[in-house]
């Protein structure tokens, strides 16, 4: 008779943080000049992984799907969805 596997009900041992910091390539670097010297998350998104629409910030144009581009937001607000920007790579490079 062959045997079994059974799911273990184990709690993992850590909590993920909600700000989105645990991915990997996540860096923290300086924000835009008009921020004084604030610290961001920054995370580099892949034409794959782009499937929607986004404004950037840096020049207010549209972000289409499938356009690699970058997303930061500042490390000391908490990180939540409403702080995340989406900028063209060469907006955020230009700051």
């Amino acid at each position: 008779m062959g045997r079994k596997n059974r799911r273990m009900n184990v709690t993992p041992a850590y909590v993920l943080p909600r700000d989105g910091s645990t991915f990997i390539g996540t860096q923290e670097m300086e924000g835009p000049s008009w921020t004084h010297g604030e610290i961001y998350k920054v995370r580099q998104i892949g034409s794959a992984a782009a499937t929607k629409f986004y404004v950037c910030p840096g020049c207010n144009q549209n972000i289409p799907p499938g356009v690699a581009h970058v997303v930061a937001w500042p490390r000391d607000v908490g990180g939540g969805v409403d702080d995340r920007r989406h900028w063209h790579r060469h907006c955020w490079d230009r700051r």
